[in-house]
């Protein structure tokens, strides 16, 4: 009859489930909602001003960036892991600071790894610089890397994590706008990375695009990474490179203060040389010390 359903004999759907079978229902399957890379961004506490700054700039630069509140504890950073699975992140930017003036900076693909520890030197937030650069606010950006980056395998792993954190702005996430107007560069010199951020310029033509004239006015932040070891995971795991050439702020510190110790102490040297020479050559008495006196007396 019109409208009527046909039943399964009893015990077939038993059956499938002990056997542990599913049942195959007609119609289209639902596609899975494609994972976008989001960048989480937290710091330590002890942050000073100009640190904060270049922290809100990386959260502008970044759209796909997740803003995290201060990590209370430096030792166990397997708590950033957790914030980042909490918070549905793939790749975590970490402001760690030490005795309020060192800025550390941890990038890593959470929760495997790997992860690299930056020394940031050379800041200058965009507050500061005051350029006349100027892009849109959640615009997409063009990677630029200098070509020194695919000359050795840890500048190779640099490169493809750079890309994956700063390159996370994708055209299907949700606060990215589909424009492409700056460019963030990164530039390898002195084996540290430098980073400028630059304005694409047009001519006022808008009619045809003329790639010949087009500009770039910097916009900013400005600073500077230097790579001090880069580990397998996440903020732990073996060591896959460390850095030779690197020297800790505060070897530089001390051997400043070392400097100007080792300045008075030849000072004081000096003034015990020059009283044992004294002691050692006695000044011969002078004949016309006592004239005047005798002229007086006479008087």
């Amino acid at each position: 009859q019109k409208g009527s359903r046909q039943r399964a004999p009893p015990g077939t759907m038993a059956k499938d489930a002990r056997a542990g079978g599913e049942l195959d229902v007609p119609g289209k399957a639902r596609k899975g909602k494609r994972d976008l890379e989001k960048v989480l961004l937290l710091c330590t506490r002890g942050v000073t001003h100009r640190h904060r700054h270049l922290f809100q700039d990386l959260m502008q630069l970044l759209p796909s960036g997740k803003k995290e509140n201060k990590l209370d504890t430096k030792k166990d950073k397997d708590v950033v892991n957790e914030i980042a699975e909490l918070k549905g992140c793939t790749s975590c930017i970490l402001f760690e600071v030490r005795k309020r003036m060192d800025l550390y900076l941890w990038m890593a693909k959470t929760p495997n790894g790997p992860s690299v520890k930056f020394h940031v030197q050379n800041i200058h937030t965009m507050a500061e610089l005051k350029l006349t650069g100027n892009h849109l606010k959640g615009s997409r950006a063009i990677l630029s890397f200098h070509g020194a980056f695919d000359e050795q395998p840890h500048l190779q792993l640099l490169k493809e994590l750079l890309s994956q954190i700063f390159g996370s702005s994708t055209k299907k996430h949700q606060k990215t706008k589909p424009f492409i107007d700056h460019v963030f560069n990164f530039t390898l010199a002195d084996n540290r990375i430098w980073f400028r951020n630059y304005q694409i310029v047009l001519s006022d033509d808008r009619s045809k695009t003329n790639f010949d004239k087009m500009q770039l006015v910097e916009v900013g932040p400005r600073f500077v990474l230097n790579p001090v070891k880069m580990f397998s995971g996440s903020f732990k795991g073996q060591v896959l490179y460390e850095n030779p050439n690197y020297v800790s702020p505060n070897t530089v510190r001390a051997d400043e203060r070392r400097g100007k110790s080792s300045r008075y102490v030849q000072k004081v040297k000096a003034k015990k040389r020059r009283k044992i020479h004294e002691e050692k050559n006695a000044k011969a008495p002078d004949e016309f010390a006592d004239l005047w006196q005798e002229h007086d007396l006479s008087d």
